[in-house]
């Protein structure tokens, strides 16, 4: 038997905008997915702390604040760390291309800009992130 997919949605460091996080983590979830939204201002070590907490498969991050190259560095960092480098990240906000390419090389799965549809979000997420076993 399978079971859900599932997801934390975090939104990490100091930006204050939640809007489209909260937006994808209700389409997740509408889609059949387990999904934790953490919040706003969390640090890397919380989000990590959380996936691990939840026995998540994925990790989404919003970041909007310009400190994406940071903080989806020190969360790769910290999954590796924890033995967790099988926990997808993806996430979105307003990244440049170049910056995609870079958090690519990284590790980030993938980057979903703005324009991007939830409907294209989940079909992501369905094809990319292995559905556990219960």
């Amino acid at each position: 038997m399978q079971g859900r997919i599932r997801v934390v949605v975090a939104k990490p460091g100091l930006d204050g905008h939640d809007r489209g996080a909260k937006v994808v983590a209700r389409a997740l979830r509408d889609a059949g997915m387990e999904v934790v939204y953490t919040g706003l201002h969390q640090t890397p070590e919380q989000i990590v702390e959380t996936a691990l907490q939840e026995d998540a498969d994925a990790i989404g991050l919003s970041v909007l604040s310009g400190a994406h190259m940071t903080l989806f560095r020190r969360l790769l960092e910290l999954l590796a760390e924890r033995d967790a480098s099988d926990i997808v990240v993806f996430g979105g906000g307003i990244i440049p291309a170049d910056d995609i390419a870079e958090l690519e090389k990284l590790g980030v799965a993938r980057i979903f800009t703005p324009g991007a549809t939830t409907a294209s979000i989940i079909d992501w997420v369905r094809a990319n992130v292995a559905t556990p076993v219960a």
